[in-house]
């Protein structure tokens, strides 16, 4: 493999995008979508894209079945889990020690109005992670997937022989 070969494979796991990882790696804009598809077709470069991925997986402990819990967490977060009490329309929040590891992970945010006396509490998305989710694990497709025969029959009379022993028309 040639060094620009391995920079192409390191850039190219910066955002999976071959176009930009070629022109990254000093490949002409004008012929980097090539170049990079090219590049990707090559045997030795997806293995080393592969071993460069496993590498980064080892070294930050982001393995697929970690994303997929956190997503988990996020969108099975359950507003109760949060909530100390509710009574005439005022909310009162449970303290963050009480709060679960596998439910903080859901919050995005909780801002304070010391002056006001008010906080604001926020989630993640439940919608989007259970979208990602689901998409993980293939429960949504855009296409419609046909996996048995199928045998289309047309019976036009116009095809058949007539009774005199003739040609169809």
């Amino acid at each position: 493999m040639t060094p620009k070969q391995e920079r192409f494979c390191e850039e190219y796991l910066v955002d999976l995008n071959a176009t930009q990882a070629a022109i990254r790696t000093g490949y002409s804009e004008q012929t980097a979508k090539e170049q990079g598809c090219q590049l990707l077709t090559k045997l030795n470069i997806q293995e080393r894209i592969a071993g460069l991925q496993k590498e980064r997986s080892e070294r930050t402990q982001i393995t697929v079945d970690r994303v997929v819990e956190e997503l988990k967490y996020i969108g099975l977060a359950n507003i109760k889990n949060y909530v100390d009490a509710a009574t005439k329309g005022f909310v009162t929040f449970k303290d963050i020690d009480e709060i679960s590891e596998e439910d903080a992970r859901a919050i995005e945010s909780i801002k304070a109005d010391y002056k006001d006396g008010k906080i604001e509490f926020k989630l993640h998305s439940k919608t989007r992670a259970l979208e990602m989710l689901g998409r993980h694990l293939a429960m949504f497709t855009d296409k419609l997937e046909h996996g048995g025969k199928f045998e289309a029959v047309i019976i036009s009379d116009k095809f058949l022989p007539k009774d005199n022993g003739t040609e169809p028309e």
